[in-house]
């Protein structure tokens, strides 16, 4: 085989639709638009929006209200429960709970919450308690640290 013998497949190139070249053509005179109406007309046809004046559908559906608080602080949530995989003794932050793979990431804020029972004690530090969460590790005879 030679580079002038190179040949798309069969049926791979298509002629484009030349329309009004004459009826011999199949698509003259009316150029596959029909007769008359909107849509023959040059520019013709409705805007998007435009549904034969029928309630169009944007207008149709619920509107969405509220907003969204970009301010908003998204903590890491961790239970007692959790924290009981930790060694008597040691200092729970959030260093720590990562490199556990209890939370995702050391830089997001870590809530601590109350389920569960802790039965060492632990010096916790974390951005935010709850009272549970600070009543159950100082009655286990932790300490609470509250980062800023």
């Amino acid at each position: 085989m030679k580079l002038h013998e190179l040949r798309p497949p069969e049926g791979a190139k298509k002629k484009r639709k030349r329309v009004g070249r004459g009826t011999a053509s199949g698509h003259g005179k009316t150029a596959g638009r029909g007769t008359k109406g909107q849509n023959a007309r040059t520019g013709g046809g409705v805007r998007p929006y435009f549904e034969g004046g029928q309630l169009p559908l944007v207008r149709r559906l619920p509107h969405k209200r509220g907003f969204t608080n970009i301010f908003k602080v998204q903590y890491s949530i961790v239970n007692l429960d959790r924290l009981a995989e930790f060694s008597p003794g040691s200092t729970v932050d959030p260093e720590a709970l990562a490199k556990a793979g209890i939370i995702k990431s050391a830089n997001e804020p870590v809530k601590i919450l109350g389920r569960g029972e802790l039965t060492c004690a632990l010096t916790v530090a974390a951005h935010k308690f709850s009272a549970s969460a600070r009543q159950k590790i100082e009655a286990a005879g932790g300490t609470v640290v509250e980062l800023a």
